[in-house]
């Protein structure tokens, strides 16, 4: 088939490489002309673990491409994908929904012909239902143009995989016609066995939102008990493990850290916890409120393990912070709480470096204020503490033993329950982790 992606960021562009992967011709649309330029060029705006492979690969045999122009991308495509942003509103508790409405009513007067438009990005319920109703008013094809909605579940770092071997795909469809859309597209991955989920569009806005709550309230949940295993002295990774093992709660996602970040689960708790409130589930958004509530304090709880672990507050203090991307694997620093606990410590007085092996261009752009340091051996230079807060396998490999000449005082805080801390203890240094008994 012949496939659009409109918008061109953290999810458009894997998804657009996903799509020529599986043999369809993609054309992808993005607004920024020097963003259309590179992208054409086989080169990668973002960070994203295998996509700058399979760009270079597809653009270089012209089965992907990239323009500017949606009049081109609605003559070329059978079928459109809406991949822009969703930012959270000006009231920091729903989605701003402009650059979806915005894309729908420049798309519309191209569209001639009997088409589907596929959503992808995360928005409040009911907002497919007002898409369909705008491009039935506005497009010269009236109501043979119709909406799908097909939320994507990617795991940032892990993109291309998430969409070429998904768990499920879930679609919210209009009609009969609409659906055969959809299993046209996704031919090749359902040949593979991956289950198709069909439903109505209303319920397919809600499964996403659902997930990621439940994932932000399972992150909360394990952080809470790892601050109980702080205080009692437990071990909150053996806690982890053994409760894991219950398959009604299992081991996915359940990792003690310095909390959930990112451009998805943040906004999604928070929209869907409004999203309750709207329709009157007052029980579910209180319950939703307390597991923001939660990450919200981890920071606070990350820097009270850091002060302990130096026995003072960090004024003054030089410390290295491994890790600014909110997750290994992506570039992306929007609500990471490396960084948000590095720029707490600096506000507290700290002198900062931040290394990370593929974010720190990104965030010296949201956060100048703080050093950043591209090596690992060049950021440990005069550290009197180092703060693991990012699960990079750059770090779990480190050799402690080759690092120890490097710091005077070698003392490390683990965030992530990453290392082997016995391996560390034994180079030479004092290592704390999150939730776990103080060992020297």
């Amino acid at each position: 088939m012949r496939v659009s992606v409109i918008g061109c960021g953290h999810l458009g562009i894997p998804h657009a490489a996903a799509m020529a992967e599986i043999g369809h011709e993609v054309i992808g649309v993005d607004l920024d002309q020097a963003k259309i330029d590179r992208l054409n060029a086989g080169e990668c705006p973002i960070y994203e673990h295998g996509l700058p492979e399979l760009l270079s690969t597809h653009t270089a045999t012209g089965r992907l491409r990239f323009t500017t122009s949606l009049a081109e991308a609605a003559e070329f495509a059978d079928i459109h994908f809406l991949a822009v942003g969703t930012p959270i509103d000006a009231d920091g508790r729903s989605y701003d929904t402009g650059q979806v409405f915005g894309a729908a009513r420049a798309l519309a007067p191209h569209l001639t012909r009997p088409t589907v438009i596929v959503g992808k990005s995360t928005v409040t319920v009911g907002t497919s239902r007002d898409l369909g109703a705008l491009l039935a008013r506005l497009s010269p094809a009236g109501e043979d143009v119709e909406v799908v909605w097909n939320p994507e579940f990617l795991r940032e770092g892990h993109a291309i995989d998430d969409t070429l071997r998904p768990d499920r795909i879930v679609v919210g469809v209009p009609s009969a016609r609409a659906e055969d859309a959809v299993r046209q597209v996704y031919a090749p991955l359902l040949a593979n066995g991956i289950p198709l989920f069909v439903t109505d569009p209303a319920t397919a806005e809600l499964i996403k939102g659902a997930a990621n709550a439940y994932l932000g309230m399972k992150i909360s949940f394990i952080n809470g008990v790892a601050d109980m295993c702080t205080a009692a002295g437990a071990d909150v990774q053996q806690l982890t493990e053994a409760i894991g093992l219950d398959p009604r709660i299992g081991r996915g996602g359940l990792n003690a850290g310095p909390g959930y970040g990112g451009g998805c689960l943040p906004k999604d708790v928070r929209a869907f916890t409004a999203s309750a409130r709207t329709l009157g589930a007052t029980e579910a958004a209180t319950m939703l409120r307390a597991a923001e509530e939660v990450n919200e304090s981890r920071p606070t709880a990350a820097l009270r393990l850091i002060e302990q672990t130096l026995g003072r507050p960090v004024d003054a203090v030089r410390i290295t912070v491994w890790g600014a991307s909110f997750k290994a694997g992506t570039d992306d620093v929007r609500e990471s709480p490396a960084l948000a606990i590095a720029a707490l410590m600096h506000q507290r007085g700290a002198t900062v470096t931040v290394h990370d092996p593929h974010a720190v261009p990104t965030a010296l752009r949201r956060h100048p204020e703080l050093d950043y340091c591209e090596t690992l051996e060049g950021s440990l230079a005069a550290a009197e503490l180092i703060v693991l807060a990012t699960e990079w396998p750059h770090f779990r490999e480190a050799d402690p033993k080759a690092l120890a000449p490097l710091v005077a005082d070698q003392v490390l805080v683990d965030l992530r329950n990453l290392i082997d801390a016995d391996a560390w203890r034994m180079a030479g240094w004092t290592v704390r982790q999150l939730g776990r008994p103080a060992q020297e």
